[in-house]
C-alpha cells in the first residue's frame, strides 16, 4: 500500500511539474534579462544584420535568383518561377523593416511592459522561420543548403522561450515553414511545366530526403524540449530547496530568540512567585491587608507567566519543518477536524479549488492553524447552522489566495479594525489571539490577510501567500 501511494505520489509530482512546465508563467528577472540583453539583442540582432547585407547584395546586386538550378534549367518558364523571385525580394524588404523594428525595441525595452516585448519576440521567431523558408524555395528546395539554418531557428527558439507550450508552438511552425517551402518549390516546378492536369499536381514526390531533413528537424525539436523541460524541473527543484532551508533557518532562528526571551522573563517572575509565597507564610496573622496585597502579587505574576506561556505557543516557532503542502489537502484536513464526520452540524460546506494552483513550500502547523481558526470561528459565529464558502486560485501576481467565508452575523464596523489585536475578543470565552495567530502565521511567509465584512451578510477571510517569498519576522 505505501509503495503504491508513492508511486502515485511520484506520478502527481511529474505530472504536476509537466502543468507548470506547459502553463504562461511569468520567467525569472535575471534569465529574462540575459535572454533579452545578451542573447536576442547583442549576438542574434548582430548575426541577423550582418545576414540582412549579405542578402542585400545577393538578391539585388547579383544574379544569384535570375539563373535556376541547373537541374531546373530546361523546364522552369518565366512566370510562376519569377513570381517567387519578386515575392521573396518584397519579403526581404519587409522582414528587414520587422527586424529595424524589433532592435528599436530591444534598445528601449525598458519603456516596453515584459509580455508585450515577449509576444514580439514570437512573432518575430515566426517571420524568422518564414522567410527563411521562402528562401529555401527559390535557392532548390529540397537541394538547398540554406536547410541547415532550420536547426540553428529551433535551438533559438529553446534559448529565447522558456515557455514549453510556446517552445512547442514555435518548433511546430518552423517545421511546417520547411515543409512548406519544398511543397511550394516542387509545385513552381510543376507549374512552370505548363501541367494542367490536377492529378499530376496532386501526385507530387518529395522524396525521402525531404522525410528525413524533417524528421530531424522534429527530433531536434522534441530533444531540445526535453532537455528544456529536465533543465527547468531541476532548476525548480534547486529553487524550492533553496527556499525551504532559508524558511527553515529562519524558523529555527525566531524560535530560538522566542524561547531566550520567554526564559529570561519567566526566570525573574519564578524568583518573584517564590519570594512573595515565602513572605506571605511568615506574615503574622491579624495582617490581612499585606496578605491580601501579597495574594495579589502572586496572582498577577501567575497571570503574566500565563501570558508568557500563551505567547511560546502564539509563535510556535521553533518546531515543525517546512515542507512541500498541498493546499486543497490540507483545507480538506482541517474541515475533518472542525466537522468531524461523527458529529452532525447543520454547516453546508461549499468547495471552489481553483485549477493549477501550486503548492506551498510552508510548515504544516502554520497553514493549519491558521485555517482552523478561521473555520472555528465561523462555526462558532454561525452556532453550528449556515454555509461556508471555500476559494483557491493562483493570481497573476504569482500568490495563492485562500477565502474563507461564512454567513454569519458578520463584524461591527467599529470593531473590524481591531479584530487582529492579540487578547482582543468580542466572546465571553474567547481568548483573543484567534485572528492574531492566523494574521501571525501569514504574514511570516511575506503573505497579508484581508477581511470583508458586513453586518447580518456574514464575513470573508482572505489569506494570501506568495509562492516565492522571504520570510520576515514580525516586529
Amino acid at each position: 500500500m505505501n509503495g503504491n501511494a508513492a508511486s502515485a505520489s511520484k506520478a502527481a509530482g511529474r505530472q504536476s511539474a509537466l502543468a507548470r512546465f506547459f502553463r504562461p508563467s511569468s520567467p525569472d528577472p535575471l534569465s529574462e534579462e540575459w535572454r533579452l540583453n545578451s542573447f536576442e539583442r547583442d549576438i542574434l540582432l548582430t548575426a541577423k544584420g550582418v545576414i540582412l547585407l549579405i542578402l542585400c547584395y545577393y538578391l539585388f546586386l547579383t544574379n544569384w535568383m535570375e539563373d535556376p538550378p541547373i537541374v531546373h534549367q530546361k523546364v522552369f518558364g518565366e512566370t510562376a518561377w519569377r513570381l517567387a523571385q519578386r515575392v521573396v525580394q518584397y519579403s526581404f524588404i519587409l522582414y528587414t523593416a520587422v527586424t529595424v523594428a524589433t532592435a528599436f525595441l530591444l534598445f528601449g525595452m525598458q519603456q516596453v511592459p515584459a509580455a508585450v516585448l515577449r509576444w514580439i519576440l514570437m512573432l518575430t521567431a515566426t517571420v524568422d522561420a518564414a522567410f527563411l523558408g521562402g528562401l529555401v524555395l527559390v535557392t532548390g528546395g529540397i537541394q538547398s543548403a540554406l536547410y541547415w539554418l532550420f536547426p540553428l531557428l529551433i535551438a533559438r527558439i529553446a534559448i529565447s522561450f522558456p515557455g514549453g507550450a510556446s517552445q512547442l508552438l514555435l518548433n511546430a511552425l518552423t517545421c511546417a515553414a520547411y515543409a512548406a517551402s519544398v511543397i511550394g518549390e516542387k509545385l513552381i516546378v510543376l507549374a512552370d511545366m505548363e501541367i494542367e492536369d490536377p492529378a499530376a499536381l496532386a501526385g507530387v514526390q518529395l522524396g525521402a530526403a525531404f522525410y528525413l531533413r524533417l524528421l530531424l528537424l522534429i527530433t531536434v525539436a522534441v530533444w531540445l524540449l526535453g532537455l528544456r523541460f529536465l533543465l527547468t524541473r531541476q532548476r525548480q527543484e534547486e529553487e524550492e530547496q533553496a527556499e525551504m532551508m532559508l524558511r527553515s533557518e529562519q524558523l529555527h532562528a525566531t524560535g530560538r530568540l522566542a524561547a531566550e526571551i520567554a526564559h529570561k522573563l519567566k526566570n525573574p517572575l519564578a524568583i518573584i512567585n517564590n519570594a512573595s509565597y515565602t513572605l506571605q507564610r511568615t506574615v503574622k496573622e491579624g495582617k490581612g491587608t499585606i496578605t491580601q496585597q501579597i495574594q495579589i502579587i502572586r496572582e498577577e505574576v501567575e497571570r503574566s507567566d500565563r501570558l508568557i506561556t500563551e505567547l511560546m505557543g502564539f509563535s510556535q516557532l521553533a518546531e515543525g519543518r517546512v515542507e512541500r503542502l498541498d493546499i486543497k489537502e490540507e483545507i480538506e484536513r482541517i474541515i475533518r477536524q472542525v466537522f468531524p464526520p461523527a458529529v452532525r452540524f447543520e454547516v453546508q460546506i461549499h468547495r471552489d479549488y481553483g485549477p493549477g494552483v501550486p503548492p506551498l513550500l510552508l510548515q504544516r502547523n502554520h497553514l493549519g492553524e491558521a485555517l482552523l481558526n478561521l473555520l472555528q470561528n465561523a462555526r462558532d459565529v454561525m452556532h453550528g447552522r449556515g454555509n461556508i464558502w471555500i476559494r483557491t486560485r493562483q493570481t497573476a501576481e504569482q500568490t495563492v489566495e485562500i477565502t474563507v467565508t461564512d454567513d454569519g452575523p458578520g463584524i461591527a464596523p467599529e470593531v473590524l479594525p481591531r479584530i487582529f489585536e492579540p487578547y482582543f475578543t468580542t466572546r465571553d470565552k474567547g481568548s483573543g489571539l484567534g485572528l492574531a495567530i492566523v494574521q501571525h502565521n501569514v504574514e511570516m511567509y511575506g503573505g497579508q490577510v484581508r477581511v470583508e465584512s458586513e453586518l447580518g451578510r456574514g464575513t470573508s477571510f482572505t489569506l494570501q501567500f506568495p509562492t516565492k517569498s522571504m520570510m520576515r519576522l514580525r516586529k
